[in-house]
């Protein structure tokens, strides 16, 4: 994409969002639409984002919590409580394309914001995202919801870790950034829906409702099985051999979903009786007979190069790898290949996985900001006076 002057644009470039979201997955959201040309307003309290003392580690009295998910944004602190501060969303909300919040539902509609009864026909292009613990009905509708919690509620936990070993969270905050994810898409869904109906419209997210949906296959077993499922440790439920394993220098972990890569595995272990074994023909067979496969891999396993073998097994179309630390993967060749990593001056982070063949790469334009240092710039480009603004801060509507 170019504009008329032959500069690359970003896919996003001209939406405009109004950020009011805190802690992971709204950041995360609107941190993957600034990252493709999308203006993000951040609106912090005077307090900022809770997430920015989620440390350490820190930089520049910012944790690395909120650093990985908060650049190219800025931010204008208010205070909403006032009505004042409600005056200013109302009048950024004039030129934003998308608001997205996470406050506790019945909040925006308290502060005389709520999208039915005033957003709605106010701004009747805004596509309004709402992110919450569990929706605003039902049982659980309006209580507060945590990744760690909304897991355990939603059988994440029961089938992760080791069967003897208890239930487990997953080591990456799954739900919250999985919601993340899913609002990212249902609001490119709602932009693309705009362009031919010229409305917006309401989007509710929830992390429950996202948990659930990231549960594949287990739900889907569920559906066919009657059974809940349970943790496997590292093996998968459906697909055999499909484990970390033991090598004699370090540990792979090696994935094969059909027949002939099961047949190239026992051709590059020297286990090519295994073949035509009655027990490991389909992967149904394979599954059913686990443990005696596992028995067979382990042995001849035991005595290979890890990191070579794998890359043996890659090279033969078999998907293999190293288990490795988050260090030793942010410094491989690969990943420095693809440009995963991004700085700017003592900024660093991952960069986006999406990459277009023509919209412009994913830069730096704003490293993660401190608590309103944009609300002076903002108001002004909103077309406030400067002696507004001077009256704003000293009545404590705004910060910076």
């Amino acid at each position: 994409m170019t504009n008329k002057n032959n500069i690359i644009a970003s896919a996003l470039d001209g939406v405009k969002v109004l950020d009011l979201t805190r802690v992971l997955g709204g950041p995360y959201s609107t941190q993957i639409l600034a990252d493709h040309g999308a203006e993000v307003i951040k609106i912090e309290s005077n307090l900022g984002d809770e997430v920015r003392g989620w440390g350490p580690p820190f930089v520049n009295n910012m944790a690395s919590y909120f650093i990985n998910v908060n650049r190219n944004k800025r931010s204008v602190a208010i205070d909403l409580t006032k009505p004042e501060g409600k005056s200013i969303i109302l009048k950024l909300l004039e030129n934003s394309d998308v608001l997205i919040e996470n406050f506790k539902t019945g909040t925006m509609e308290k502060w005389g914001l709520g999208y039915k009864e005033i957003l709605k026909n106010k701004f009747p292009k805004l596509i309004h995202c709402r992110i919450s613990g569990f929706g605003e009905k039902g049982p659980l509708g309006g209580a507060p919801g945590y990744d760690a919690i909304v897991q355990a509620m939603t059988g994440m936990m029961s089938v992760n870790g080791h069967e003897d070993g208890g239930n487990v969270r997953v080591g990456i905050p799954m739900v919250d950034m999985g919601t993340g994810l899913y609002a990212t898409i249902g609001i490119l869904m709602a932009l693309q829906e705009r362009n031919k109906s010229g409305l917006g419209q309401f989007i509710d997210m929830s992390l429950y409702d996202s948990a659930l949906a990231l549960m594949h296959p287990h739900t889907g077993n569920y559906f066919l099985s009657g059974k809940p499922g349970k943790a496997t440790g590292n093996a998968h439920p459906n697909i055999s051999p499909y484990d970390k394993f033991k090598t004699a220098t370090n540990e792979i972990f090696m994935g094969i979903g059909n027949d002939a890569g099961f047949a190239r595995l026992c051709r590059a272990l020297g286990l090519e009786e295994l073949i035509a074994d009655e027990r490991f023909i389909s992967n149904g067979d394979r599954v059913k007979n686990r443990v005696e496969l596992t028995k067979y891999l382990e042995d001849a396993l035991s005595e290979v190069d890890g990191a070579h073998f794998s890359e043996k097994l890659l090279s033969a179309g078999i998907p293999a790898g190293p288990v490795r630390n988050i260090e030793e993967a942010l410094n491989h060749p690969q990943t420095l290949e693809r440009k995963m990593t991004i700085t700017k001056d003592d900024y660093k982070g991952v960069a986006s996985p999406i990459k277009f063949s023509r919209s412009k790469s994913v830069e730096v334009k704003h490293k993660p900001p401190k608590i309103g240092q944009h609300s002076r710039e903002v108001l002004i480009e909103a077309g406030y006076s400067q002696e507004d603004i001077e009256k704003m801060f000293v009545e404590k509507i705004v910060f910076d």
